[in-house]
C-alpha cells in the first residue's frame, strides 16, 4: 500500500510540492501518495487530526497554518522549536506526532549549492518574521555573520536576542545600513507576492550576491528585478530551496535523500513559459 502525504496550505493550488514529490518518488523508486490539501482557516486542526486518522504517514504545512501545526505535535526537532513553527509532520509508529522545519536546511543546501554558503560571510536577511525565524539556525551553524533588517525594529532585535547564542547575530535601521557592504543579501519577506519590496540603498545590491526566497517563473520576482537594476551581480530565487526543503523531509519520512539537482533541474524546464 501506497504512503499517504499532503501539503496544507490556503491557498494550494498553486503548490509545486506535489510534482516535486513525484518526481522524487520516481528517482527512488517509492510508491507514494502526495496531493495539496486546502486547509480551512476555522476547522484546520481538526482537518489534520482526521488525516492522520485515516492513516497518513506525513505532510508539509505551509501559510497560513505553519504555528498552528507546530502547536498540534508532540516531539520536535531543535530547528522547529526555535522557529516556533513546522513545515514537516512525521506520524511516528505510536501514533504521536514529530514536527520538523526543514526551511532552513533547505536555503542552506541551497546556497552550497550555488557556492555562497561561507563561513564569515557578511548576511543581510531582510524580514523578522516566520520565514526568517524557519532559516536562521542551519546559517548561524554554517558560520554566517548575519544582520537583521526588519521594518520594526524592535521584531528584528527580539529575534537576533533569542538566536544569539547559536552565532553572530545583529540587527540594523535603514540608516545603519548605509556604510555597510554585505557579500549576501536574503530577502525573506512576503512583499513579492504582492508585487513590492524592500528598498535598500543601492549600493547594497550593487556589490552582494542576491537571494529571494519567493520564486518565480524564470527568477522574476520584484525584488530580484530590483536588484538587478541596482547592479547586482548574482541574483537567485528561492525554486531551490523550495525542492531543498522538500528533499529533507522526503528524507524524514521515507529514509532516502533524492538527488536535489535533477528534480531542480527538471521543474525549471517545466515552468519556463511556452516559446
Amino acid at each position: 500500500m501506497k504512503n499517504k502525504y499532503a501539503v496544507w496550505g490556503n491557498p494550494i493550488a498553486q503548490s509545486k510540492s506535489p510534482r516535486i514529490h513525484q518526481l522524487f518518488a520516481q528517482q527512488t523508486k517509492k510508491e507514494i501518495e502526495y496531493v495539496a490539501k486546502l486547509g480551512d482557516e476555522t476547522e484546520f486542526e481538526q482537518q489534520l487530526k482526521d488525516f492522520f486518522a485515516k492513516g497518513a504517514k506525513g505532510c508539509n504545512i505551509t501559510a497560513p497554518f505553519k504555528e498552528r501545526a507546530f502547536q498540534l505535535a508532540d516531539e520536535y526537532s531543535e530547528a522547529c522549536l526555535l522557529a516556533k513553527a513546522c513545515n514537516t509532520l512525521k506520524r511516528l509508529e505510536d501514533g504521536r506526532l514529530y514536527a520538523d522545519n526543514t526551511d532552513g536546511v533547505g536555503l542552506a543546501a541551497d546556497l552550497e549549492r550555488l557556492g555562497w554558503l561561507n563561513s564569515g560571510q557578511k548576511t543581510l536577511i531582510l524580514g523578522a518574521g516566520g520565514a526568517t525565524k524557519g532559516v536562521l539556525l542551519p546559517l548561524l551553524k554554517a558560520g554566517l555573520d548575519i544582520t537583521l533588517y526588519n521594518r520594526t525594529v524592535e521584531k528584528a532585535v527580539v529575534l537576533a536576542e533569542k538566536f544569539a547564542n547559536y552565532g553572530k547575530i545583529q540587527t540594523a535601521c535603514v540608516e545603519e545600513l548605509e556604510n555597510q557592504k554585505f557579500d549576501l543579501i536574503i530577502n525573506a519577506t512576503s512583499l513579492g507576492l504582492q508585487g513590492h519590496y524592500v528598498a535598500l540603498p543601492a549600493n547594497l545590491l550593487a556589490s552582494a550576491k542576491v537571494y529571494d526566497m519567493q520564486y518565480a517563473v524564470s527568477m522574476k520576482t520584484p525584488f530580484l528585478n530590483y536588484a538587478k537594476e541596482c547592479g547586482a551581480m548574482k541574483c537567485q530565487d528561492g525554486l531551490g530551496m523550495l525542492v531543498g526543503q522538500a528533499a529533507f523531509a522526503f528524507n524524514l519520512w521515507e529514509e532516502k535523500f533524492p538527488d536535489i539537482e535533477k528534480v531542480l533541474i527538471q521543474l525549471q524546464t517545466e515552468m519556463q513559459p511556452p516559446k
